[in-house]
Order: C-alpha cells, then sequence, then structure tokens
C-alpha cells in the first residue's frame, strides 16, 4: 500500500507515466483513475444535506453514510465513463485537453478498455447497492431520486455535454439532487427551503465545470462539442463564472435575510478575499501560452483551478457555517 499517494491523489491529480502505474497498489490506481482530488465535491454536498437534517433534528447516521457513499462512488463511476465515452469518440486522442493536464487512463495506457469498465462497473454496482438499500428505507421519491442519479451518471457526457446541458445537469446534481434529495434520504422529509439552500454550493461547482470547458473551448469546438462555453462564446462564458460566484452569495444573503440561515452564514464573505485574483483572471481570455508567473505543473488548467480554489473556499467557509449554525441551534434547543 502506498498511503502517501493516496493523499496525493486526493488532493491533486497526479501526472503518471506507465512505469508509475504499474508500482501503484489497486487503491492508488483506483483513486487516480476517477480523478479523486474532485470527489470532494460531492462529499461537501453529502456533508451539507447531513448537517441539514441534523439541524432540522431529521439526522440518521446509516442513510447518510449510505447517501454519501453512494453520491461519490457514482461521482467516480461518471469520471471512469466519461474516460470511456471521450476514449471511444475519439475526443482525448491526440493530446486533447483532458489528457494534457492528468493521466487519462485508457489514452495513456494505463488500463485497457475491458479494466476501465470493470472499475466503473465494480464502483458503479457499489453506488447502486446503497441506493438501493435507501429506496428500500424512503420508497417511491427516493427511486425516482435513484433513477436520476443514474441517468446523469450515464448520459451526462453524451449526450448532454454535447448539447449544451452538462452544465445545466451540474446545478440539478449537486444542489438539488445531491443536498435535497440527500436531505430527504438522511431524515425521510423533503424540504423545498432545503432545495434553495442546496444552490448557492450547486453554482459553485457549475463554476468548476464552467471553467473547464471555456479552457478548453478551441478544442471543444473544433471536435463539435457544443458545451455552453461554445454555445454562448468564450468571453459571456467568462462573465456567466462571474455572475454564478456572484449568486452564490447573493443567494446565501437571501437566506439569512428570509430566516432559514442565521447569521453566522455571512461567514461566506471571507471567501470573497479572493476575488480580485478571480476578477483579474476571469476578465481576459486565457493567453496561448503559458504566463511566466503561472505553475509549470497547473498549466493548461487556467479558469478551472481558480474556479475550483474559490469553490472549495467558499465550500469550506460555508460547511463551516453550517456547523456552527446547527451547533447553536441545538444548544438552545437543549
Amino acid at each position: 500500500m502506498n498511503v502517501s499517494m493516496w493523499g496525493k491523489a486526493l488532493r491533486i491529480i497526479p501526472r503518471l507515466n506507465k512505469d508509475e502505474w504499474d508500482q501503484l497498489d489497486i487503491i492508488s490506481r483506483w483513486l487516480v483513475a476517477t480523478r479523486a482530488a474532485v470527489l470532494i465535491m460531492t462529499f461537501l454536498s453529502a456533508a451539507i444535506a447531513g448537517i441539514l437534517a441534523m439541524q432540522a433534528g431529521r439526522f440518521q447516521f446509516l442513510p447518510w453514510l449510505a447517501m454519501a457513499l453512494g453520491l461519490v462512488l457514482a461521482h467516480a463511476t461518471n469520471n471512469l465513463l466519461n474516460d470511456y465515452t471521450d476514449h471511444r469518440r475519439g475526443v482525448d486522442r491526440d493530446n486533447y485537453f483532458r489528457a494534457q493536464y492528468g493521466p487519462q487512463p485508457l489514452e495513456h495506457g494505463l488500463l485497457t478498455e475491458r479494466q476501465l469498465l470493470t472499475y466503473a462497473a465494480f464502483t458503479g454496482l457499489l453506488a447502486l447497492a446503497c441506493g438501493i438499500y435507501l429506496v428500500a428505507l424512503r420508497g417511491s421519491l427516493a427511486l425516482l431520486l435513484l433513477g436520476l442519479g443514474a441517468f446523469f451518471v450515464i448520459f451526462y457526457t453524451w449526450p448532454l455535454k454535447y448539447i449544451g446541458l452538462g452544465e445545466v445537469a451540474v446545478i440539478i446534481v449537486w444542489g438539488p439532487l445531491m443536498i435535497g434529495g440527500g436531505y430527504f434520504v438522511t431524515g425521510g422529509a423533503w424540504d423545498w427551503n432545503v432545495v434553495i439552500a442546496s444552490l448557492p454550493y450547486a453554482l459553485g461547482v457549475t463554476t468548476v465545470i464552467f471553467g473547464k470547458h471555456i479552457d478548453k473551448y478551441q478544442e471543444d469546438r473544433a471536435k463539435g462539442i457544443h458545451t455552453l462555453p461554445v454555445i454562448i462564446g468564450e468571453k459571456a462564458a467568462r462573465y456567466t463564472v462571474l455572475a454564478m460566484m456572484a449568486l452564490q452569495y447573493l443567494f446565501t444573503f437571501y437566506l439569512v435575510a428570509a430566516g432559514f440561515f442565521s447569521p453566522v452564514m455571512l461567514v461566506v464573505i471571507l471567501a470573497l478575499s479572493l476575488a480580485p485574483q478571480v476578477w483579474a483572471m476571469f476578465r481576459r481570455s486565457k493567453p496561448a501560452e503559458r504566463p511566466e508567473d503561472y505553475p509549470e505543473s497547473v498549466w493548461p488548467l487556467y479558469f478551472v483551478g481558480t474556479a475550483f480554489v474559490h469553490n472549495r473556499r467558499f465550500g469550506l467557509w460555508f460547511l463551516l457555517g453550517l456547523i456552527v449554525q446547527m451547533a447553536i441551534s441545538l444548544f438552545s434547543q437543549g
């Protein structure tokens, strides 16, 4: 076992050659192949759902654990199927953007198609097992949520991403589906206020996807992949990201004003320390060559890197605010 590689794969997407890959244990290979570093975004959605359920006095640990594991495993399955689909369609061929910033297991010869599909099947079946348990526990609405989740896992890469619906799917999945649905299966009740409360974080995840699609705008347009940035144009996409980031804060302020959140949630304002950096980057097009002061290890990631950092910081402050809010609520009830 290589525990240090586990930690590295959970922090970043490591760049590996075939020899380095062959020396990894099976867990490290799974973490690298599933791009485990981005799975934190899904776990945060599950954590937010659990905290809101706990604050409402509805938290049940086993359903929450099954939900959190199921969501993370479903996301990992989607990442594997994403690589398989793009490989089969020739999208990642000839050093395409995706193959530049991290190992694409099929394009780089790290896994055969059969091996990757085995990874996907094993991961997907574990996610499905979690979902079946929750359906047995919560009934028909949980079955509907499971069906929607399976739909997005299977069809996000194609055709949704190809027809400008990938970004819309991300908002739905990381907000109403993961947090709203996660709250329901954890506590047994649906709450539309929770769905609204899911939007600040869901918008943050969507900025990351937008950033990635802006980074590969030229490549996607050339290959006929009509992401939203390709449809609305690169400049409009950059300002859309800035608008979504602003909406993260505005939705939070609204929920505080409406009384669903306590004023402690205003702690998210601390994430605005990144605003000058974000504004400076997104108001200009991506440079053709790596700037001298830009890390070589990150390039050609550009907009997506900054969006990811902002989303992680906003998400952690958002999560901290929820924890403090929950603690205050439980203390006052006690």
